[in-house]
């Protein structure tokens, strides 16, 4: 339907119709040019691209020296959910032509960062991430979500059983599909199902000490992903 002028005026005033435009909400922007510096892999790179939030981007700006030299690729975004993440997939994920895809994801659904989700819904986001990786001939593997007993930034979920209960779908999809289940956090995970503090010190965010757990446990299913 056209709008009237009038109203089209108004609504421009507001900034209603230029926000919606001017909205990058699954963060497209983020990597783009990193992506189109990026070559093509050459016919023998194993490359491996990690999609994820901000414990996927905090560990590399944590521990720099475990993805260096490597044919590692990076793409979290801090705070994103699985809905953004399948918006940015192709982009930054199957355009890369990796080898190996590592998703970790699903603790920001759980917190509500871009509003109510149930974990069908967020497995529903990550079946289709595995799915387009699967469909272009990238092996998937499919993390845990880490261990939470609380957020900081938002009081009162309560999530370390969701967490828990979203586990066990993502390992049961996992085993359905033939894809690799990376199992974090029974590494992890203290008497309370949250993360202690030598591992992550706000309870969600890893440490030196928390990645330095993880980084045998990823570069173990990253061979076994390459062997299939």
């Amino acid at each position: 339907m056209k709008l009237k002028p009038t109203l089209l005026a108004v609504l421009m005033g507001l900034g209603i119709i230029n926000g919606i435009k001017g909205q990058d909400w699954p963060n497209l922007n983020q990597f783009q040019a990193e992506n189109d510096r990026l070559a093509k892999p050459a016919p023998d790179e194993n490359r491996v691209v990690f999609m994820g939030n901000s414990i996927t981007i905090g560990w590399i700006n944590s521990r720099p020296e475990f993805f260096a030299n490597k044919s590692y690729v990076n793409r979290g975004i801090s705070g994103q959910t699985t809905p953004q993440m399948l918006v940015r997939f192709r982009q930054d994920v199957v355009n890369l032509e990796p080898k190996v895809m590592i998703l970790l994801a699903g603790t920001n659904d759980i917190a509500g960062n871009t509003g109510p989700s149930t974990l069908e819904m967020i497995m529903a986001n990550i079946k289709s991430m595995a799915d387009i990786a699967a469909a272009n001939d990238i092996k998937v593997i499919l993390s845990s979500t880490l261990p939470a007993f609380a957020y900081p930034w938002k009081p009162g979920v309560e999530p370390a059983q969701k967490i828990v209960n979203l586990n066990k779908m993502i390992k049961a999809y996992a085993e359905e599909k033939g894809h690799i289940y990376l199992d974090y956090f029974s590494a992890m995970a203290d008497e309370r199902n949250g993360l202690p503090k030598k591992f992550a010190k706000d309870g969600v965010h890893p440490t030196v000490e928390g990645y330095k757990i993880m980084e045998p446990l990823v570069e173990k299913a990253i061979t076994e992903a390459l062997k299939k």
